[in-house]
C-alpha cells in the first residue's frame, strides 16, 4: 500500500483530495501534490507516511499538516544528522516498519503520529523524476492508484463533474518539438495548445482511472526522436561557477537503432551465473543427454545447453557457478568457437549441488570490475533459487553504479526469496525478469530472453558539442557504453562561462555511435536562454547524479571544494545522498513561519520549540515491490500458475483463451500456446539429443546418432542424399533443420539454433536449397515450406 500506512489494524484513514500539478517537458516530470487524508474512525491512528522511489526519482519537499501543527522534512549532513537521530524519539518504528511491512524496495517514510477521530491530516509531496521510454517513442508518466480518491459503487455510477470535485489532476507538457498527442487511461479534457507552434498544452482529469488502475499517461512528441535536450537557467541567487549558479542541460539520448544489422560485428559478452542450489534434484550427466534418457528435462543442464548452442560465432562468454562461494568456467571471458563450446558443453555436468551461502554480491563485484572487452555488450543472465548472502540494498546500490555498462536477465524460481531482488536489477538494467514456475519453463524462457540480448545494439556512443566562444561543458554524467534497442540514457552537463557573443543564443550537440558496423550521427541544435523554472527540476537530477559520481570516484584534496559546494548544495535542494540523512521536525505554524525566516542550524533542533519526527529513505524487506506497474508482472505469473495446476491434462482451448483474454485486459502480451502445458505435449529425448549435435557455427555432421535422434537408420538418411554434388554435412543441416521446424508450433527454443543453420548453408554456394527441402519433406513425411530457408 502506497500513502498512508497503519500502526493499528483499521484502515478508516481515507483519502479524501487530491490535488496534483504535473509539468513534464521530454522525459522529464516535476510534481507538486497535496493529499488530504481524513480519519474515520471513532480511535485515534498511529501513522505513517511511505512513497515508493528509484533511481530515476528525487524526493525533495516533503512536509505533513495536522491542525495547527507542521511537519517537515529536512536534510542534514551525515555527522549532524546522526547526531540528530539520538535525540529523535520513535526511530524504532522505521526499523519496525523496515522489517515488518509486508512491502519491498525503497520508500520515502515518515512518521506522522496519532491522527486523532475525524481529523485530517494534509500532506505536501514534491519530486522530479525521468520518464521511461515507450516501444513507441512515448514517455509514459504513472500515478499510483491508491493515491486517488477512493470510489465507491454509488460514486462510479455518480457524474464526472461530481467525482472531480475531490480530485484535481492538472497536466502540462513541454518539448521544443512539439506536443504531438497523449494517450490517458482515464477520462480526461481536450489537450488544450498554449503556444502557436504547439510546443506546450494542458491537460487535466476529470475523474481517476477506471478499475482503480495506476494512472498511465503517454506522451508523444513531434520530431525526430534520436536526440532531446533541456535547458535550465542558472538559480541567481547561487555564484557563477558551482551547480546552481550555471545553467544545467540533460540531453536524452535515443539512437535510432536497426531492427537488422547485415553485418553485426560486436555480438557481446554473455555471462550466465547459475545459483548451485539449482543443481540438487538435477544431476543429469551428458551421457544421459546423448542416450535420449526419459529423465524429465532437468532444466539448469539443458537450459545451459541450449543458451551455448544458439549463441552466435565471434561472441564472448562464460559461466559462473554461484554458491558460498563462485567459480568461473574461464579466467575471463572466452571467444565463441566449436572448441570453446564443446568444452563448455563438457564441463556443464561438473557444476555439483551447494546448499551453503549465496555470495550473489561478491559475484557481481568481481565482473563489473572486470573491463569491458573490447567494448563488447555485456549481459547477465542470473538463475537464482535462494535468499542471497549479501543484504539487498549493497547488491542494488552496485547494479546502479554499473547499470549504463550491462543488461540483466534475470530468472528466479518460485520458490526464491530474492525473486524482488532480481525484478529490481532487471528493471534498473533494462533487462527483464521472468519467474519460473517448472523445469519446462526455464530452457523456454531463458532462448526467449537470450532471443532479445541479440538484438542490435548502439556503442562507441559519444557526443561532441558546439557552444558560443566563452562557453565550455562540464560533464556529470556521461554518455554511457551502450544503448539496447528500445531505451533511452539521459545524461547531464553543466554550461560553464560566459559567452563573449551576447546575442548568441543557440547551441549544438551531435550524437556519434555504431551499430555493428554502421556509424550513425545526429545533430541537436537547442537554446541558450529557456525559461526560468524555480523549481529547478534539472539542476536536481543533475544534482542527484553529481553526488553519486563523488561517491563512487572519490575526491582528492584539491575536489574538496567541489564536495562540500555540491554537498551545500544539495541540502538546499533537497536531494539526498550517502552524504547527507533526513530527520523531520515537528513544531507549531507560528514557529514554522519564524523559521523559514531565519537560516536553521542542528543546535536549534535540540530547543524545546521542535519535536524531532523520524523520516527517512528507508529499504523495506518485505515480499510485496513498490512500483507503480508491479501487478503486469504478477498477472502473468498467476496465469501460468493455473496452468501449472492443469498439469498433464489435455489442454482446454476455452480456457487458455479466456485466461489470455485477461491479461490482454491489463495490457499483457501473453501467448499461451508456448506455456508449460503446451510444452509437457512433447517427446524431448530426440530434441536434446539433435541439439546436443549442432556445430558451433549452425551446422550438423551427418552421423547415426543424429538419424537415431531423427528416427532414421543412418543408411536411409545416405540414401536419401538429393545428389552427389550435396556435402554430407550440408544435407544433414537441411535434414535436421526441417525436422526441428515441426516443434515451432509447440516451443519457441529452436527459432535462433534453426536461425543459425539457415546463415550456415546460406554461405554454402554449391548447396541446391530446393532440391533439399523436398528430399527432406518426402524422409521425414511432412510438408515444410521453402520460407523456413528465408528464401
Amino acid at each position: 500500500q502506497r500513502g498512508i500506512w497503519f500502526f493499528s489494524s483499521h484502515t478508516e484513514v481515507e483519502l479524501e483530495t487530491v490535488t496534483v500539478n504535473v509539468t513534464i517537458q521530454d522525459f522529464l516530470a516535476n510534481v507538486v501534490s497535496e493529499l488530504v487524508f481524513r480519519n474515520k474512525q471513532q480511535v485515534s491512528q498511529g501513522t505513517m507516511f511511505i512513497f515508493p522511489v528509484d533511481s530515476d526519482t528525487v524526493v525533495h519537499t516533503f512536509y505533513a499538516t495536522m491542525g495547527d501543527t507542521r511537519i517537515e522534512a529536512m536534510l542534514w549532513e551525515k555527522e549532524e544528522a546522526q547526531q540528530l537521530h539520538k535525540a529523535t524519539s520513535g526511530m524504532e518504528n522505521l526499523r519496525y516498519l523496515q522489517d515488518q511491512c509486508d512491502l519491498w524496495g525503497p520508500v520515502f517514510a515518515c512518521f506522522l503520529g496519532t491522527l486523532p477521530p475525524n481529523w485530517e491530516v494534509t500532506i505536501n509531496l514534491c519530486y522530479v523524476q525521468e520518464l521511461p521510454l515507450q516501444p513507441d517513442g512515448a514517455a509514459l508518466f504513472c500515478w499510483p492508484r491508491e493515491l486517488f480518491p477512493r470510489r465507491t459503487y454509488i460514486s462510479r455510477l455518480s457524474s464526472e463533474e461530481e467525482i472531480s470535485e475531490n480530485l484535481h489532476f492538472s497536466i502540462c507538457l513541454k518539448s521544443a518539438h512539439g506536443v504531438s498527442h497523449i494517450d490517458i487511461n482515464s477520462s480526461h479534457t481536450p489537450l488544450l495548445y498554449t503556444a502557436p507552434d504547439q510546443t506546450s498544452a494542458e491537460v487535466s482529469l476529470k475523474c481517476s482511472p477506471w478499475m482503480q488502475s495506476n494512472l498511465n499517461l503517454l506522451v508523444y512528441y513531434r520530431g525526430p526522436h534520436t536526440l532531446r535536450a533541456v535547458v535550465e537557467r542558472r538559480d541567481s541567487k547561487a555564484p557563477p561557477g558551482s551547480l546552481l549558479g550555471d545553467p544545467v542541460v540533460m540531453v536524452t539520448l535515443m539512437p535510432n537503432i536497426p531492427e537488422v544489422v547485415p553485418n553485426p560485428g560486436q555480438l557481446g559478452e554473455f555471462l550466465f551465473l547459475m545459483d548451485c542450489s539449482l543443481f540438487q534434484d538435477a544431476q543429469v550427466s551428458l551421457e544421459d543427454v546423448f542416450r535420449g534418457s526419459s529423465h524429465p528435462f532437468a532444466c539448469p543442464q539443458n537450459t545451459l545447453l541450449f543458451l551455448l548452442k544458439s549463441l552466435p560465432l565471434g561472441c564472448y562468454f562464460n559461466i559462473y557457478s554461484l554458491g558460498a562461494t563462485f567459480k568461473a568456467f574461464y579466467p575471463q571471458s572466452v571467444e565463441y568457437t566449436q572448441e570453446s563450446m564443446d568444452n563448455a558443453v563438457g564441463r556443464i555436468s561438473s557444476i555439483s549441488p551447494d546448499l551453503g551461502g549465496c555470495d550473489l554480491l561478491g559475484l557481481l563485484r568481481c565482473i563489473y570490475n572486470t573491463p569491458l572487452l573490447h567494448g563488447q555488450p555485456r549481459q547477465l543472465f542470473i538463475f537464482i533459487q535462494r535468499k542471497i548472502s549479501s543484504d539487498e540494498e549493497d547488491v542494488m546500490a552496485e547494479v546502479y553504479r554499473y547499470r549504463d555498462h550491462h543488461r540483466c536477465f534475470c530468472f528466479p524460481t518460485n520458490r526464491c526469496n530474492s525473486f524482488n531482488l532480481s525484478q529490481a536489477m532487471a528493471l534498473e538494467t533494462k533487462g527483464e525478469c521472468v519467474c519460473i514456475h517448472s523445469r519446462m519453463d526455464m530452457t523456454s524462457e531463458a532462448v526467449k530472453c537470450l532471443q532479445r540480448a541479440l538484438q542490435p545494439v548502439a556503442t562507441g556512443i559519444s557526443l561532441h558539442w558546439d557552444l558560443p566562444s566563452g562557453l565550455e561543458m562540464s560533464m556529470i554524467r556521461k554518455a554511457p557504453e551502450m544503448i539496447f534497442q528500445g531505451h533511452q540514457r539521459s545524461i547531464y552537463a553543466q554550461i560553464r562561462g560566459q559567452a563573449q557573443d551576447a546575442e548568441a543564443d543557440e547551441g549544438a550537440v551531435t550524437l556519434q555511435y555504431h551499430v555493428g558496423n554502421q556509424s550513425f550521427d545526429y545533430t541537436l541544435r537547442f537554446s541558450l536562454s529557456p525559461s526560468s523554472d524555480s523549481r529547478l527540476p534539472v539542476h536536481r537530477m543533475a544534482m542527484m547524479h553529481l553526488l553519486w559520481k563523488l561517491a563512487w570516484e572519490g575526491t582528492s584534496s584539491a575536489e574538496k571544494d567541489i564536495w562540500h559546494s555540491a554537498v551545500k548544495s544539495s541540502l538546499s535542494l533537497g536531494v539526498q545522498s550517502i552524504f547527507t540523512s533526513g530527520v523531520a521536525v515537528r513544531m507549531k505554524w507560528r514557529d514554522a513561519w519564524h523559521r523559514d525566516s531565519l537560516p536553521l542550524n542542528s543546535s536549534m533542533l535540540l530547543s524545546p520549540s521542535y519535536n524531532l519526527v523520524p523520516c527517512q529513505l528507508l529499504w523495506l524487506r518485505g515480499f510485496r515491490p513498490v512500483w507503480f506497474k508491479s501487478i503486469k508482472l504478477w498477472m502473468v505469473q498467476k496465469c501460468r500458475f493455473y496452468l501449472e495446476m492443469l498439469g498433464r491434462k489435455v489442454p482446454d482451448t476455452e480456457a487458455l483463451t479466456q485466461i489470455s483474454a485477461s491479461c490482454k485486459a491489463f495490457n499483457i502480451s501473453w501467448d499461451w500456446t508456448i506455456s508449460p502445458l503446451s510444452t509437457r505435449l512433447c517427446d524431448f529425448s530426440g530434441l536434446r539429443v539433435v541439439v546436443a549435435l549442432q556445430k558451433a557455427n549452425g551446422s550438423w555432421a551427418l552421423t547415426a546418432a543424429l538419424a537415431s535422434a531423427l528416427g532414421l537408420s543412418k543408411a536411409d538418411v545416405e540414401g536419401q542424399r538429393p545428389s552427389e554434388d550435396v556435402q554430407p554435412t550440408a544435407w544433414a543441416t537441411a535434414l535436421a533443420l526441417v525436422w526441428l521446424h515441426q516443434y515451432k508450433w509447440k516451443v519457441s527454443w529452436s527459432e535462433l539454433l534453426e536461425a543459425k543453420a539457415c546463415r550456415w548453408l546460406r554461405d554454402q554456394a554449391e548447396v541446391q536449397m530446393d532440391e533439399c527441402l523436398e528430399a527432406a519433406n518426402s524422409l521425414l513425411g511432412c510438408f515444410v515450406e521453402p520460407m523456413i530457408f528465408r528464401i
